[in-house]
């Protein structure tokens, strides 16, 4: 096979780039950490749960063991659940007064997704002006600690939005050939420090998995309200945040916040397909982002394979490169060092690659026809 030394050298040389921003990221990613002083502000937690009998009795159970917080609430909105979330919920709530359990059974109005609706909701119900504000997904686990230490780091950053990134569990072959690469995805291509400290609204970085606002900072934006349509809340209300001349701040929660987003590859396809086509602005972004991933990732790997000499070296070199961010991002993830499964997911990174492009081509294609849908519900 014969490759051209040109592109063989720009797809290593994009590799490369990936690796030292991983690096640098591996090294000055802030990161929460347990202890500290008792936190005597209010703090609301907010649990938006659409069918999630199965996770959300845990992250209960979490959050009533989460010491140093005497003025918590926690919100509970069972969002037209048929699972028999509410009563599971009830169950191991147990009467404990600081949770409210509530339930909504009518679908969002036009113009708004499910979980911004839910969202907008529970922010009504917890009607305060001060204090925190903390939005959590039902498949959360926080260990003791977690929320007093993201709260704390909240406040010692002087941010407005402070973005705890959970350690992202994969555990079927296809998480692990997907799931790495929400993380790798700004680790490798973002220095975060930096973007910690500037305002840029394109330098954000927000999951909506576990997001702690200040109370005030949220209501002057207008909360979920602002991004009432988007189908990815957590990064349009960072940006909104910016916008309005506000901070945000990533960091690294793992091992103190996790969570398993999917299950199965079922759950990963439709649970990827109904966002990616709002990822980077429409086809014309994706196809961009798309064709560069493609270059980096796919060039290499034939280089090393199928060239000799110089070609064979340059591949050599890029697949190491992809290889090694991979594999620093997912320890930036972690907080700590990789495993054994990391490694070989790693060493898949030209198919993970594949399994991205795929789903950004079945996501707006069923965008186009209209066909996404989420737990029951039409989106986008």
């Amino acid at each position: 096979m014969s490759l051209a030394p040109k592109a063989v050298a720009a797809a290593s040389a994009v590799a490369a780039f990936g690796a030292s921003v991983a690096l640098a990221n591996r090294l000055t990613v802030p990161r929460l950490r347990r202890g500290g002083p008792t936190v005597i502000e209010p703090v609301t937690v907010c649990i938006p749960a659409r069918d999630e009998a199965d996770r959300l009795p845990e992250l209960i159970a979490d959050l009533r063991a989460q010491p140093d917080l005497p003025r918590l609430r926690v919100l509970v909105l069972d969002d037209g659940s048929t699972d028999g979330t509410f009563e599971a919920a009830r169950a191991a709530i147990r009467g404990d007064h600081r949770f409210l359990l509530s339930r909504n059974d009518t679908d969002p109005a036009p113009g708004w997704t499910g979980k911004t609706a839910a969202c907008a909701r529970l922010a009504e119900l917890a009607d305060t002006a001060d204090g925190v504000l903390v939005f959590l997904d039902a498949d959360v686990r926080l260990a003791p600690g977690a929320l007093s230490a993201a709260i704390r780091e909240l406040r010692s950053a002087r941010t407005d939005l402070l973005c705890p990134w959970p350690r992202q569990l994969a555990v079927s072959p296809a998480e692990r050939l997907v799931q790495p690469l929400l993380c790798w995805s700004w680790a490798s291509t973002l220095p975060v420090a930096l973007a910690n400290r500037t305002r840029r609204p394109s330098m954000a970085v927000a999951c909506g998995q576990f997001l702690v606002f200040d109370a005030a900072a949220y209501r002057a934006v207008g909360g979920h309200a602002a991004v009432a349509d988007s189908v990815t809340e957590d990064l349009a209300i960072a940006r909104e945040l910016r916008r309005a001349g506000r901070s945000t701040a990533l960091v690294a929660a793992g091992p103190l916040a996790e969570t398993r987003m999917y299950r199965d590859a079922a759950e990963v396809s439709e649970g990827y397909t109904r966002w990616l086509w709002s990822a980077y602005g429409g086809p014309a972004g994706s196809l961009a982002i798309g064709s560069i991933a493609a270059l980096a990732f796919w060039v290499p790997p034939v280089a090393a394979v199928c060239g000799r000499g110089r070609i064979r070296r340059m591949g050599l070199l890029g697949c190491t490169a992809a290889v090694t961010a991979r594999l620093l991002a997912r320890s930036t993830e972690n907080g700590g060092p990789v495993d054994a499964t990391d490694a070989v997911a790693a060493l898949a990174h030209p198919f993970s690659v594949a399994a991205y492009l795929a789903l950004s081509a079945r996501s707006h294609r069923a965008h186009r026809t209209r066909a996404l849908r989420w737990k029951g519900r039409t989106v986008g």
